[in-house]
């Protein structure tokens, strides 16, 4: 899955619960059951997993391209000097 793909399933996620939550709200208020509720919230979170958490061909349009091995000896990874900050503490 690609960056683009994760933000898109996350939306599609927060979409789907929030949508999911008031349907099961009006559901349960309108027939006056409280289990009703918990049934249909429950089944849109089961609902929402199976969209949002296979990679599914969606969530891979923008593939990233990688680096060539080769490519990657020509330009090494630059050295961070190890210095080792010390915070100056005043003594009174």
């Amino acid at each position: 899955m690609d960056w683009q793909g994760q933000k898109l399933a996350e939306q599609l996620m927060q979409i789907l619960l929030v949508g999911f939550a008031v349907v099961a709200f009006a559901t349960g208020y309108a027939l006056g059951s409280f289990q009703t509720m918990l049934l249909v919230f429950a089944s849109g979170v089961v609902i929402t997993t199976l969209i949002t958490v296979p990679n599914w061909p969606l969530f891979n349009q923008h593939p990233l391209n990688w680096l060539d091995p080769s490519e990657a000896e020509k330009h090494p990874k630059p050295h961070v000097a190890n210095s080792s900050s010390k915070k100056k503490t005043n003594k009174k």
